[in-house]
């Protein structure tokens, strides 16, 4: 009988064990779904606060910081180049490499700029953006520095010209378009100068850094073109710019922007085509290409402007070359050809012509009445070597050189 007693206590205090057992299990998972639901909504909410951040900043970026800097060079980074005598020769005041003002300084274009260390204060606003290239592009007329000198510091600071109006985003505004367009002609005249100083290798790597500056500059500018175009809308000086893209895809070779033509012109409205701006860019590009020397420099003497025959200019001697090849090959043994003709066929000074002669491996001698002349079917002839000698080019002095549009 005792037995049975403590055998029922034993197991009526296991079942109250087992019960408490299941109890402290049940509120320890209720405990821990708590938390794991508790938990889950913190991540929601953290993800949906970095979300609404990122987009934040998506938003400010896409609308861009408005500048405030009312200099060409913030005081901050004049101060600072100061220091480390980090002026450009056209910087410094009275000859001074530590010495600068805000008349003089002119914002240096930085290749890393990070978003949360940019500050409004360091940009520059439109206004004082296009007073900047107006004053950049009058040291072109300096004759104190070479060439070189005077290019390199106005293809810096119009690259950080480009910089601060990319910053802010400023794409709808006519000054901008104007202003890319000036930039535009600066690369393009440059390309003509630096060309005529490529005897160094340091001298023709800044003829090639400013050919991808001028593509990428043609580039942006044509984009602005086109955010800004309307049904009826074509800009004043577009037709004369977009004739360049067709001028620097003379050859086939050179594909410096990476479109091919056909697929450029496809679309380009058709006031464009029709211009007559892009009508003779079109016709010394098939001049070029099926070798009509004759109608390919009479074209270019008759109407090319200034700017455009900056680009024909790097492909003149070679097409002299074609000709020179072909009346070389092609003429009679017994007559030879005077050089005089030869300097109208070419449009090029007949001092001159000689040179390029026998620059192409072809001799020239004398005749019976005293004028020199050219042999033909002379087995030497060879394609003249790039920026040996520059050559002058009759019809120039048509063209106009000013650089401001």
């Amino acid at each position: 009988m005792e037995r049975r007693q403590n055998l029922s206590s034993s197991s009526s205090s296991t079942t109250k064990f087992r019960s408490n057992r299941t109890r402290t299990s049940r509120s320890f998972n209720n405990f821990r779904s708590g938390n794991a639901s508790n938990n889950s909504n913190n991540s929601y909410h953290v993800r949906n606060r970095r979300t609404s951040n990122q987009q934040h900043e998506e938003e400010k970026a896409e609308k861009g910081i408005v500048g405030t800097c009312p200099f060409m060079c913030s005081e901050d980074e004049r101060l600072q180049r100061q220091r480390l005598r980090d002026l450009a020769v056209f910087e410094r005041l009275n000859g001074n490499p530590r010495e600068s003002s805000p008349a003089l300084a002119v914002k240096k274009f930085c290749r890393t700029i990070s978003a949360q260390s940019l500050r409004a204060s360091d940009v520059r606003p439109l206004p004082v953006l296009e007073e900047t290239l107006n004053y950049l592009l009058d040291l072109m007329e300096s004759a104190e520095h070479p060439f070189e000198v005077v290019h390199d510091f106005i293809f810096d600071r119009t690259r950080s010209i480009r910089q601060d109006l990319s910053m802010q985003n400023i794409v709808d505004d006519k000054v901008v378009i104007h202003m890319y367009e000036k930039m535009v002609k600066f690369h393009v005249v440059s390309h003509h100068k630096l060309r005529g100083s490529c005897s160094s290798s340091s001298n023709s790597s800044l003829h090639y850094l400013n050919l991808e500056q001028l593509t990428k500059t043609l580039t942006s500018l044509y984009n602005l073109y086109e955010a800004n175009q309307s049904s009826n809308l074509v800009y004043e000086n577009e037709a004369k710019f977009r004739s360049l893209y067709v001028l620097l895809h003379l050859d086939s070779k050179d594909q410096p922007t990476g479109e091919s033509l056909s697929l450029w012109f496809r679309n380009l409205p058709t006031p464009i085509v029709k211009s007559k701006e892009m009508c003779f860019a079109r016709r010394v590009l098939r001049y070029f290409r099926m070798g009509n020397y004759r109608r390919f420099f009479c074209t270019t003497a008759a109407e090319a402007s200034y700017l455009q025959y900056c680009i024909i200019d790097t492909y003149i001697d070679e097409v002299r070359a074609l000709a020179l090849a072909c009346i070389n090959s092609c003429g009679y043994k017994l007559h030879p050809y005077p050089l005089a003709h030869l300097s109208k066929l070419l449009m090029m000074e007949e001092s001159e012509v000689e040179l390029f002669c026998n620059s192409c491996g072809l001799e020239t001698s004398m005749d019976e009445v005293g004028n020199k002349v050219l042999r033909t079917k002379q087995a030497t002839f060879c394609r003249p070597k790039g920026g040996s000698q520059r050559y002058s080019f009759l019809g120039l002095e048509n063209f106009d050189r000013q650089i401001v549009v």
